[in-house]
C-alpha cells in the first residue's frame, strides 16, 4: 500500500491536545504520511493491554514486548493491501466476508485459505468466516494427516510397521509438535535415529570382525567379561596384598583379617553385616601368591568367584581351581581389547531395539517412507501457511483500528462510555469506583516517574481466589475525599471480564483531587495538628503517672519491707507522714504568666470581634468571606494549578509506553474517572436512626435560643445595627 499524498487531515482538540481524528478509510490509507510528531504514542508494551495478546504478538514483528509505530503502520498497509474498502478495517468486526477481499495475487491466496480452513472445521459453505473459526489452529489442523510443518504424526504413517517406526523414533529422541497438537517426528529426528542405527552396526562390525581379539570367548565374551568385572578389584587386592606380604613378611597379620573386626561382628546378625564383611580380603593372603577359587574364601563373594571359575578360568585354563599372579595377568590382557572395544560404542541409543526391529529400520525402502512422508507434509506448506495468514487477516480486521484509536490518537481514553486498551479494570475503595485502573509493568519505574503525573495515585496488590492470579495495578483517584486511605486498605478490583480480586493498597502518591477538599485541607491540618498534641500530652503525662506511680510503689514497697521488724514490735500504729504544704509562691509567676497570655487572646479576640460588629452588616458576608479566602486561598490555587496540569503520560511512560503529546486528566474529565457513591433518585430513605445520639430536651434548647437572641438583639441595639 503506497501512502495517499496530499491528504486532508482533521484535527480535534482532546484533553487540551490536538489530536488526529481517524474516521474514514481513506485516514487509515494515508497514515504513512501523518507526520509522527502528531502521534499520541509512539511505542507500547505487549504486555498488560485490552487486546487479544496474539494479535499484539502478531504486529510485534521483531519480537521484542514493544510495538512500535513502524510496526503499526506495517500492519495497517498489509491488511488494506487485501480489502476491496479500507473502510471495513473501522468495523472491528469478529466476521469478515469472503468477498470482501480484494483480487490481488495474496488476497486471492488467502481467500483459497479461508475456504479451507471453513472446510476442515466443517463449514464448508459458509460465505464469511470468524476470528473463532481459526483461534485454535491445532483445531483447524486436528483432522489433517499432512499439514505442511515438515512433521508427521502416527496419523501421517499408512501402515503399521512404519507407526511402530515413528513411535520408537518418538521414544528414543523425543516428539516434536505437530500443527495437530498430536507428536511428531521431522527430519532431524528421522537423521539422528539413522546416524545412531548406522553407528551402531559398524561398531558391531568391528567386533565381528576382530574375531577372538575382541571377542576371545565368542557370544559368551559379555557374560564372561561380566564375571570377569564382578571381581576385578577384588582379586588385584588380593595380589597386591600378597606383594606386601612378600616384602615385609611381619606384615602378614596386618594384612590378614584381624579377629578384632570379626568380633565386633559377632555378635549381630551375619546376614545383616555382609557389606561389612564383602570388605573383608577374598581370601587368606600368604607368601605364595596364589588364588585358590574354591575353598577358604570370603563368604560374600563364594557366588561371584563361582561364576568366575565356571565362565573365565575354566575355559582358558581348563581343570584348573586356582589361578597365580601370571594367570591373572593373562586374564586381563585377553580382555583388554575388549573392553578398548566397549569405550567405543557408538549408537547405544538404539541398543535395547530388537533384532526385528534394526532389520526393518535398516530396510532400503523404509527410510525412504519416512522421507516421502516428510515431503508430502512439506508439499503443503503454503497451504497451510495460508491458514495462518487467514488468522493473521481476522485479528487484525478485529483489533487493529481499537489499537490505532488509543495508540495513533487516544480517542477511547477521553470518549465517553469507552475505555482504553490500558485501562484494565474498576477499583472499588471508600465508596467509590476508580475507571483509571493500570497493571503495573515495571514498579522501579513507577517509583521513579509516577510522582511527576500530579495525580493522587494508589498501588494495589491484587489476587484473584477462584484463578489465584495476582496482579500490581495503580489507580487514579480523582474525586471524592482522602481522609480514610492509607497504606494496608483494603479493596476490590475487577477486571475487565468481570473477574473479582482482593486488592491491598501498598503505596499512596499524594496529590490534590478536587479544589472542594483543598478548601478544607487547612482545616483537617489545623485538626490533626492539634489532635497530635493533644494525643502526646495525654500520652506524655500518662507515661509520667505510670511512672511516678511505679516508683511510689516502689519505695513503699521497700520502705515496708526495712522497717517491718520494728513495726510488728511497736503496738501503737505508726502515723501517717505529713503531707508537705501546697507552696503557692512557686506557682505565682506561672499563674501571672497563663493569666498574660489569657488577657491578651481575650484582647485580640474582642477587638476583632468588634471591629467585625463595627462594620456595616452588607460588609460582614464580605469579611467572613475574606477570613476564608485567607486560610483557604493558597491551598485552593496550588490545588486549582495542579489539577489543571494533572498528565497520564508519565504514568503510561513507568509501563513502557512512549508518549509522545500530554494525556490531560483535567477537573472536568477527572469527574468522569472516578465514580461517588449516590443513592438512587427514586430510593426511599428511613432517616430515624435507632443508634442517633438524642439531643438535648426542647425546653433547654428553647433557652438558650432566647438567651442568645436576647444577647445579639443588645448587640445590635449597642451598635445601632439595622437602626436598632
Amino acid at each position: 500500500m503506497n501512502a495517499i499524498k496530499n491528504h486532508t487531515w482533521s484535527f480535534s482538540t482532546i484533553g487540551g491536545i490536538k489530536r488526529v481524528n481517524l474516521e474514514t478509510g481513506a485516514d487509515l490509507l494515508a497514515l504513512n504520511s501523518l507526520d509522527q510528531k502528531l502521534w499520541t504514542a509512539l511505542s507500547c508494551p505487549v504486555e498488560g493491554l485490552e487486546i487479544d495478546p496474539k494479535t499484539l504478538a502478531l504486529i510485534d514483528t521483531d519480537d521484542d514486548g514493544k510495538i512500535r509505530a513502524p510496526e503499526v503502520m506495517a500492519a495497517v498497509a498489509w491488511i488494506l493491501s487485501l480489502l476491496k474498502n479500507p473502510d471495513e478495517l473501522l468495523k472491528q468486526a469478529d466476521t469478515l466476508a469472503l468477498d470482501a477481499l480484494n483480487d490481488s495475487d495474496e488476497a486471492q491466496y488467502l481467500l483459497l485459505s479461508a475456504k479451507l480452513v471453513l472446510k476442515n472445521i466443517g463449514k464448508e459453505d459458509a460465505l464469511s468466516i470468524s476470528s473463532l473459526d481459526t483461534a485454535d489452529l491445532e483445531m483447524v489442523f486436528a483432522n489433517t494427516a499432512f499439514n505442511g510443518d515438515g512433521i508427521i504424526t502416527l496419523t501421517s504413517a499408512d501402515t503399521d510397521s512404519l507407526k511402530s517406526l515413528v513411535q520408537t523414533i518418538i521414544n528414543l529422541f523425543g516428539a516434536s509438535q505437530d500443527r495437530s497438537g498430536q507428536e511428531g517426528i521431522g527430519l532431524p529426528q528421522i537423521e539422528s535415529f539413522y546416524a545412531a542405527l548406522t553407528a551402531f552396526q559398524n561398531w558391531q562390525t568391528q567386533a565381528q570382525n576382530g574375531g577372538q581379539t575382541i571377542l576371545p570367548f565368542g557370544a559368551h565374551t559379555a557374560a564372561a567379561y561380566a564375571a570377569y568385572q564382578a571381581l576385578c578389584d577384588k582379586i588385584e587386592d588380593y595380589f597386591l596384598r600378597c606383594k606386601l606380604a612378600n616384602f615385609d613378611q611381619d606384615s602378614l597379620s596386618a594384612l590378614n583379617l584381624s579377629s578384632s573386626r570379626v568380633e565386633e561382628i559377632s555378635a549381630a546378625n551375619l546376614l545383616a553385616k555382609i557389606n561389612d564383611i564383602s570388605n573383608y580380603p577374598l581370601s587368606k593372603i600368604g607368601f605364595e601368591p596364589t588364588l585358590k577359587l574354591s575353598q577358604n574364601l570370603n563368604p560374600a563373594w563364594e557366588t561371584a568367584v563361582a561364576n568366575f571359575l565356571a565362565e573365565v578360568v575354566t575355559k582358558i585354563f581348563p581343570g584348573k581351581t586356582e589361578i597365580s599372579l601370571q594367570d591373572w595377568e593373562h586374564i586381563k590382557a585377553l580382555f583388554e581389547p575388549y573392553q578398548i572395544w566397549l569405550a567405543a560404542k557408538e549408537g547405544e541409543v538404539v541398543e535395547g531395539l530388537s533384532a526385528a526391529e534394526i532389520e526393518f529400520a535398516l530396510l532400503p525402502d523404509t527410510r525412504l517412507a519416512l522421507e516421502t512422508l516428510i515431503a508430502k507434509d512439506v508439499a503443503l506448506t503454503a497451504e497451510a501457511e495460508g491458514m495462518i495468514l487467514v488468522d493473521k487477516l481476522l485479528r487484525f480486521h478485529k483489533d487493529l483500528f481499537g489499537l490505532l484509536r488509543n495508540f495513533v490518537t487516544f480517542y477511547d481514553f477521553y470518549a465517553p462510555d469507552q475505555k482504553a486498551i490500558f485501562q484494565v479494570g474498576t477499583l472499588f475503595i471508600d465508596q467509590r469506583s476508580c475507571d483509571l485502573c493500570i497493571k503495573v509493568n515495571d514498579m522501579d519505574r513507577h517509583n521513579a516517574m509516577a510522582s511527576l503525573s500530579g495525580l493522587y495515585l494508589l498501588y494495589c496488590d491484587c489476587v484473584s481466589k477462584s484463578t489465584g492470579e495476582s496482579m500490581t495495578i495503580v489507580a487514579a483517584l480523582t474525586n471524592g475525599d482522602i481522609d480514610n486511605l492509607i497504606e494496608g486498605r483494603k479493596a476490590v478490583f475487577y477486571d475487565r471480564k468481570g473477574n473479582d480480586y482482593d486488592a491491598t493498597v501498598v503505596k499512596i502518591i499524594e496529590n490534590p483531587i478536587s479544589i472542594r477538599q483543598a478548601f478544607w485541607t487547612p482545616y483537617r491540618r489545623v485538626a490533626r495538628f492539634i489532635e497530635t498534641q493533644v494525643n502526646k500530652f495525654a500520652s506524655d503525662q500518662d507515661g509520667k503517672i505510670e511512672q511516678s506511680s511505679s516508683s511510689k510503689v516502689s519505695d513503699m514497697a521497700a520502705t515496708a519491707e526495712t522497717h517491718a521488724g520494728n513495726a510488728l514490735a511497736d503496738a501503737e500504729p505508726e502515723k501517717a507522714a505529713t503531707p508537705s504544704a501546697f507552696d503557692i509562691g512557686k506557682f505565682v509567676g506561672i499563674f501571672a504568666a497563663i493569666g498574660l497570655a489569657i488577657a491578651a487572646i481575650g484582647t485580640l479576640l474582642s477587638s476583632l470581634v468588634s471591629g467585625f460588629l463595627a462594620l456595616p452588616y452588607w460588609k460582614m458576608p464580605l469579611a467572613l468571606a475574606g477570613i476564608l479566602l485567607l486560610i483557604s486561598g493558597p491551598s485552593m490555587i496550588i490545588a486549582w494549578l495542579k489539577l489543571r496540569k494533572r498528565n497520564l503520560a508519565p504514568v503510561l511512560d513507568a509501563n513502557g509506553w512512549a508518549i509522545n503529546a500530554k494525556a490531560t486528566v483535567n477537573i472536568s474529565f477527572g469527574d468522569t474517572l472516578t465514580h461517588l457513591a449516590e443513592i438512587p433518585k427514586d430510593a426511599s430513605v428511613n432517616y430515624k436512626d435507632p443508634f442517633k445520639k438524642k439531643g438535648m430536651p426542647f425546653w433547654i434548647r428553647f433557652l438558650i435560643g432566647f438567651i442568645a437572641g436576647v444577647i445579639i438583639y443588645q448587640v445590635m441595639k449597642h451598635y445601632g445595627i439595622f437602626g436598632l
